[in-house]
């Protein structure tokens, strides 16, 4: 099951309301998901993105793939900083005297 974060399309005609969603990639656009962890409404001023960041940072780690649009909106909410911070963090190192025999 290939799982992608992207917009379903809300709203009236000539006023679209955007929620980010977490589908398989082989539902139709505005059908079947798994969980919506935000929203995005371009017709505000300035453009309203509103995402749970914790929520969209575990549906990257189960594996993911946000759509073009997606990622962008991602970025804007500083999700995809996050994740890049949390996929190419350095290991801290061991404690000092940790793992030495005491006796």
């Amino acid at each position: 099951m290939a799982v992608r974060i992207r917009l379903k399309r809300m709203g009236a005609k000539k006023r679209p309301f955007y929620r980010l969603v977490v589908a398989d990639s082989r539902y139709p656009r505005d059908g079947r998901f798994i969980e919506t962890i935000g929203h995005y409404n371009p017709l505000a001023e300035p453009a309203e993105v509103k995402v749970d960041q914790e929520k969209a940072l575990e549906w990257l780690r189960k594996g993911a793939q946000p759509s073009d649009t997606a990622r962008k909106l991602l970025s804007q909410a500083g999700v995809m900083q996050r994740w890049h911070e949390t996929r190419h963090a350095k290991p801290a190192p061991p404690a000092e005297g940790a793992g030495t025999a005491q006796g």
